[in-house]
């Protein structure tokens, strides 16, 4: 693959195409914010387990003339995100952002002893931020600028039945977000903590306890395109401003 020519670094203009790396992108919040960005003329480079919806959703948007590259991405495998950075670096030269919004919500009462559901929250939504941050951070430290987003949830503030060990992952986020902020000068760290968002999450809720309250929550959802906007709200801003932590909810949310 020939990489493109240089392109102009530590821009403050908002209209100043960035190369971003987007994880979980075949459905949801990630297909809505690789619309969002690629209709603000950003490079994205695009992952997800679904291959399929990944290659319709990135042939779609380069028919509307939106620089995209789409891999396979398992981000419980840091050798799927190193393939994808190098892929960037190979491109572009450069990473500018990385959105850490692949996510599972398995929910379920403690004591139905989901374990193996319990193992694949910590693997995705934990391990998975920090196989992201792991793969890029050392580019951004050589390049000395950077931003990483980490999508959260309003599950990341306040513990609710059925959802502790979800929870648990989105706290943790917030905390390795935060961590990461305070040990870093020149990358931006941003945690962007949604409320209850139409998207497929609840659909792979096995316990029906579980599933019948999600259903009753989901009545007053957010389509995803309001987080994509929060997130290109972040990005959009100087170098010198960090968005640390955004909450999105519904406006007749009580929570």
């Amino acid at each position: 693959m020939e990489a493109t020519e240089d392109l102009p670094v530590k821009s403050c203009n908002l209209n100043f195409s960035k190369v971003i790396l987007l994880t979980g992108a075949s459905s949801g919040i990630g297909e809505a914010t690789a619309r969002h960005l690629s209709l603000l003329g950003h490079r994205l480079i695009i992952g997800a387990r679904r291959t399929e919806r990944l290659s319709k959703l990135c042939s779609e948007l380069r028919e509307q003339n939106a620089a995209v590259d789409a891999l396979a991405l398992d981000v419980t495998q840091l050798q799927d995100f190193q393939r994808m950075v190098d892929f960037a670096l190979e491109k572009y030269g450069r990473i500018d952002v990385l959105i850490n919004n692949a996510g599972v919500m398995p929910l379920s009462p403690l004591a139905a002893l989901k374990i193996e559901e319990w193992n694949q929250t910590i693997d995705v939504n934990i391990k998975g931020v920090l196989h992201g941050i792991a793969s890029v951070l050392p580019v951004m430290q050589t390049q000395e600028y950077g931003q990483i987003i980490n999508i959260a949830s309003i599950g990341a503030h306040a513990v609710s039945p059925t959802a502790s060990v979800y929870c648990a992952s989105k706290y943790a986020v917030r905390a390795i977000s935060d961590g990461l902020r305070q040990e870093t000068d020149c990358i931006r760290v941003t945690v962007i903590s949604p409320g209850v968002v139409e998207s497929e999450l609840a659909d792979h809720i096995t316990d029906e306890t579980a599933r019948d309250s999600m259903r009753e929550f989901r009545r007053i959802a957010l389509q995803p395109q309001a987080i994509a906007q929060a997130i290109a709200y972040a990005i959009d801003q100087q170098n010198s401003v960090d968005v640390s932590e955004i909450i999105v909810r519904p406006t007749a949310s009580p929570y």
